[in-house]
């Protein structure tokens, strides 16, 4: 449901296109009865001329051809007035044709759908644009209009981005979570804006103060829990004892695996992070965790004076929120989406467990690509516990690492046994530099 301005805003659709061609006839007549006017009064232009001229009345004839210049100018006058009004028939005429086709939309070719299936409309429509700048052309968008940011794949995906964008304005969200990440995982990110408020949880209570939230459970109440089978902290904390596969299964079990991760190092798969930090001493300061769970690589390198962003997705679990809760910075995005940060501006990117074999190799080779990007000269890559199969890490991934550019600094790699000796599986960590030219 759109609000009154919005509606005013729309053109009409109550015409029907009989009467959109009747006003263009109307248009094309009083256009035409203009020209003839103009050019029927040339008919003057016959007076102009003397009737009779004498050969020796110069005076007379000087009189004669002075009043035909000003009849002349003033004529000229009018041919440009009529351009203009012409002009603004042509305008008005395109619009009217542009309504025309509007109100035929459905049978438009595909080119002018542009990649939808379908017409668009409610909130949708508005979501998509295009839109007007109200202030005409701007050489820094080379347009006189602007898109608001959608992903390319949301128009495979008419119907359930439809279902996305139906909400009451103003009003609360519906409490589709789930059905919005799914959505993104389908390609359809970023998704577009919506004009309506989530949900709030009842008795929220504000944080844990820094530094105390770093390693707090906070409070259930500080989350709506629609969307997850878990419906308090107690029990994602004992989800690591129960049977079943879960995403990050002992992630939000602060006080197991997550408190002694990354402290120490082993000498092969796990390094420690004060080991990583010491090899550019004082020069790791920003960055990224890929994957990042509820945030322990993060809360860690805090400790150490070091801001990392960690992406994640909420899988049956308030990934985005935990790690908010903790006094750090969460990013809702999925690991198919280009790192939001631009060219050579973080010192170090860490991976854990999600850059894997189960990402297509060509999907993978960009994600590497896109780690290269926004790493500095000199910048750190740590890959930690890659896993795929034996032979596919000298056939695939040793070639492609090499083809990404990176120096290496470590580089250990181990067998993977948690699922059997005749699996064949294998972890890699490493540890990369890039180039400083």
């Amino acid at each position: 449901m759109g609000s009154k301005d919005e509606y005013l805003r729309k053109p009409s659709q109550s015409q029907s296109p009989m009467r959109l061609k009747l006003k263009i006839l109307l248009l094309l007549l009083s256009t035409n009865l203009l020209s003839i006017y103009i050019f029927y009064g040339s008919a003057d232009h016959h007076r102009w001329l003397p009737s009779s001229v004498h050969h020796w009345d110069f005076a007379g004839l000087l009189r004669e051809l002075n009043a035909t210049q000003s009849k002349l100018s003033t004529s000229q006058a009018q041919v440009v007035l009529l351009n203009q009004r012409l002009a603004s028939t042509k305008s008005l005429l395109e619009r009217l044709l542009a309504d025309v086709g509007q109100a035929h939309r459905d049978e438009a070719p595909e080119q002018v759908l542009e990649g939808w299936a379908h017409q668009l409309g409610g909130e949708l429509k508005l979501a998509v644009g295009p839109h007007q700048l109200p202030l005409g052309y701007t050489p820094n968008l080379g347009s006189h209009e602007m898109y608001p940011t959608l992903g390319t794949a949301c128009r495979r995906f008419q119907e359930e981005l439809v279902q996305f964008m139906s909400y009451d304005v103003g009003g609360e969200c519906p409490s589709d979570e789930v059905f919005a990440q799914r959505l993104m995982l389908k390609g359809c990110e970023p998704l577009p804006r919506r004009r309506c408020h989530p949900k709030s949880p009842a008795g929220y209570v504000e944080p844990t103060p820094f530094p105390e939230s770093l390693w707090s459970i906070p409070p259930d109440t500080s989350i709506a829990w629609d969307a997850y089978t878990c419906k308090n902290y107690t029990c994602l904390v004992n989800r690591s004892k129960q049977k079943g596969s879960y995403d990050c299964k002992d992630c939000f079990n602060l006080g197991g695996r997550e408190k002694n991760r990354w402290l120490y190092s082993d000498g092969e798969l796990n390094y420690g992070i004060d080991e990583v930090l010491s090899i550019k001493r004082g020069a790791i300061r920003i960055g990224l965790d890929i994957g990042g769970g509820t945030g322990s690589f993060a809360a860690r390198m805090r400790e150490r004076n070091v801001t990392i962003v960690t992406s994640t997705m909420n899988f049956n679990g308030p990934f985005n929120n935990f790690i908010a809760s903790r006094g750090l910075v969460p990013l809702h995005i999925s690991v198919a989406h280009r790192l939001p940060f631009y060219d050579s501006t973080l010192d170090i990117v860490h991976s854990m467990h999600v850059l894997s074999n189960w990402i297509p190799d060509v999907m993978l080779e960009f994600a590497l690509f896109d780690i290269y990007r926004v790493l500095r000269p000199g910048g750190l890559f740590w890959l930690d516990h890659f896993f795929c199969h034996g032979k596919q890490l000298n056939s695939t991934y040793m070639p492609m690492f090499q083809r990404i550019g990176f120096r290496r600094l470590r580089w250990h790699a181990g067998r993977k046994l948690d699922r059997g000796f005749e699996k064949d599986e294998w972890y890699l960590s490493a540890l990369l530099g890039k180039p400083l030219t």
